[in-house]
């Protein structure tokens, strides 16, 4: 965007910043009401893809002896589901223009080289987060299996079906968010605040953290599941620091041929060498 524009947007009144908010706002409001109305209409497929994993299960759990299922414990139980399966569901199939609408607020302050940045971050994040959901769905089942395992024969499971999407979102987020560490290591590296040298050196307490996350963050903490999550984050991270070291060694020549930006902030650039030229 050019610098006239930016400059308009920063010169613009408290009260127009607001004016705008509340267009952003509506729009993005307007598409989440039309979506929650579409997911209203298809609420029965939607129920069943976000059931599968349990069903799975529940049908093993049923051959073996033991009685599991989800219920519903109230009179208005079923209602309240539809509405929240179909706000959620329309919270994610509309966020492309409820985003939409949350950028073009924000990108009218930012230069060009800003929104480079943001672009290539919102390129990246998306297919990370999306991949880590999609693993989270798939593996859902064991960590459900492991769960239900516990219950003695003879003793009904009877799980909440608002308990369990609560459990199901949980898991798909944590996913989605653990498998964008690596991308925000590769964006602390570009603003040069973390260099992969600091990772390296480090490697161990990496390792160590990643594993004490996923045992925290996976359903049962059991080495299986807890290494399903680990080893993709792990080899995420281990792209992203060798994408960092790439960085640095390119900063470091970049360096190298320029002394100025080697200088801290501190010191003073050198003075240009006097002319022999007469």
């Amino acid at each position: 965007m050019p610098a006239t524009k930016v400059q308009r947007f920063k010169e613009m009144s408290l009260i127009e910043h607001l004016r705008e908010l509340r267009t952003r706002l509506f729009k993005a409001s307007l598409a989440i009401v039309i979506g929650t109305v579409v997911a209203w209409g298809f609420y029965p497929r939607i129920f069943e893809i976000l059931s599968q994993p349990v069903n799975v299960i529940v049908e093993q759990a049923q051959a073996n002896g033991r009685d599991v299922r989800l219920v519903l414990g109230g009179v208005a139980d079923a209602f309240i589901l539809q509405i929240k399966v179909s706000v959620v569901t329309s919270m994610l199939l509309t966020s492309p223009i409820w985003l939409y609408q949350l950028w073009r607020f924000i990108t009218p302050g930012l230069y060009r080289k800003e929104k480079l940045r943001a672009y290539l971050f919102v390129s990246v994040a998306v297919p990370l987060f999306v991949s880590g959901a999609v693993l989270a769905y798939i593996f859902l089942p064991i960590g459900l299996n492991i769960l239900f395992g516990f219950t003695p024969l003879g003793v009904g499971n009877y799980v909440p079906v608002d308990r369990y999407l609560s459990f199901f979102l949980r898991m798909v987020l944590v996913f989605g968010i653990s498998f964008l560490a690596p991308l925000f290591i590769v964006m602390l590296n570009i603003f040069d605040v973390l260099e992969a040298k600091a990772i390296t050196s480090r490697w161990r307490v990496v390792v160590l953290s990643v594993f004490a996350f996923a045992a925290v963050a996976t359903p049962t903490g059991d080495p299986v599941n807890m290494t399903l999550l680990a080893a993709p984050v792990l080899l995420l991270i281990s792209i992203a620091t060798f994408i960092a070291w790439l960085n640095d060694k390119r900063r470091a020549r970049k360096r190298k041929d320029d002394p100025v930006l080697g200088l801290s902030d501190d010191e003073a650039s050198p003075e240009p060498k006097p002319s022999t030229d007469l």
